[in-house]
């Protein structure tokens, strides 16, 4: 082993040694708080009762809507309902987001399913000749501003909040017109010539081919719409059961004031409310919220909407959610589902991560800006009694 090779592997080794230590340290001081007000083993049961309950209140609620809404959109895409929608949505593309008319698929794509669809057709080549550069890595920001859309809906809606969800998907459109060029306007004739690509094409040419009989195609794509819901709905588990858990845990307050904590379910320190609290007159004005505690869900949807979505019900027991709030969380829950993850995958893929910062700065301000036309639209409606 040559001496240079020995100094990197004793500086890694060195650095690993620093990052144990302080996560040691963090962990520590994070749970031994908590643990200190409310006792270690009021703490460890609300942890495991949450996350139980968790699993069995939500986690499967979200999943029968991942797996129906996982058929219903196999069903559309096979019998041509998406590429007749893609028809009617692509003259709004170009004026609106300034995007080729044949992005509406990718948005349609993502709104059916989830993010991740948005980079296996950006790495379609039939798909991204119709873009020039700048547009294609936009595509980005465009393509999750609607992710898990119609999952968000259904879940809104099912829990009685048509007119909320409705005017949530209103916000969602607005933040990602205002993520999609303000991407455009970070990195338009930024981008190195030696990875700039014209492009140009018969959008015409892209279609969905499928073979056998009507009634086997109906089935296949039935049950295989079901088949990814499943898979969905199981890869919404880790980030449901521990983002949420440790979310809540510093959210919520015990169930009974006067007794005290007791271990159970969604209980918790309510370290987050008391931050937002010295800002809520913010949150207030952007998005109406009137407790403090709301802010939990945009702060989760960030790394999983998911997660974000196992919240609500909670909120609904307590009494501090109604339409407009709804209208925000669906806004924001559609725009910032999961991007942390799906912009730097896409963008490696594309060969631009280097880009990965201004993406997330542009969906940032596009995510808040979702939330906050939500809630003036849900405002100025309900002045006509429409909301």
């Amino acid at each position: 082993m040559s001496a240079l090779k020995k100094l990197k592997e004793k500086g890694y080794l060195k650095r690993r040694r620093y990052e144990g230590i302080i996560f040691l340290v963090t962990f520590g001081a994070f749970f031994g708080y908590l643990g200190h007000v409310m006792g270690v083993t009021n703490l460890l049961n609300t942890l495991m009762r949450t996350a139980h309950d968790l699993l069995m209140n939500t986690v499967f609620f979200i999943m029968g809507i991942t797996v129906l809404t996982g058929a219903l959109g196999r069903l559309l895409i096979e019998f041509g309902v998406v590429r007749l929608l893609e028809v009617l949505l692509a003259p709004l593309m170009r004026p609106l987001f300034n995007l080729p008319g044949v992005s509406a698929l990718a948005g349609l794509m993502t709104f059916f399913s989830d993010n991740p669809a948005i980079i296996s057709l950006s790495n379609d080549k039939n798909f991204s000749r119709y873009f020039k550069t700048h547009e294609l890595i936009s595509l980005t920001n465009f393509g999750t501003a609607f992710g898990m859309g119609l999952i968000v809906l259904a879940f809104m809606t099912g829990l009685g909040y048509f007119s909320g969800a409705m005017i949530g998907l209103a916000g969602a459109v607005i933040g990602a017109i205002v993520s999609t060029r303000l991407m455009q306007f970070f990195i338009k004739g930024k981008i190195s010539p030696d990875k700039e690509f014209a492009g140009g094409g018969d959008e015409e040419q892209i279609s969905f081919k499928s073979e056998g009989s009507t009634f086997q195609r109906f089935l296949n794509a039935m049950l295989d719409g079901g088949k990814s819901g499943v898979n969905l709905g199981l890869a919404i588990i880790p980030g449901v059961l521990v983002i949420s858990t440790i979310v809540m845990i510093i959210t919520f307050k015990p169930a009974d004031a006067a007794i005290g904590y007791q271990g159970l379910a969604y209980e918790g320190v309510p370290i987050l409310p008391k931050l937002a609290g010295s800002v809520d007159w913010l949150f207030k004005f952007l998005f109406g919220f009137e407790n403090p505690e709301l802010i939990a869900f945009p702060v989760t949807s960030l790394g999983a909407v998911g997660a974000a979505l196992s919240m609500v019900k909670a909120f609904i027991a307590q009494g501090i959610v109604g339409g407009n709030e709804i209208a925000v969380f669906t806004a924001m829950g559609m725009c910032w589902s999961g991007f942390l993850s799906t912009h730097t995958a896409m963008l490696d893929t594309l060969n631009f991560r280097e880009l990965t910062p201004k993406a997330l700065m542009a969906h940032t301000v596009g995510g808040l800006l979702a939330g906050v036309s939500a809630h003036y639209l849900f405002v100025l409606l309900s002045m006509f009694g429409i909301a």
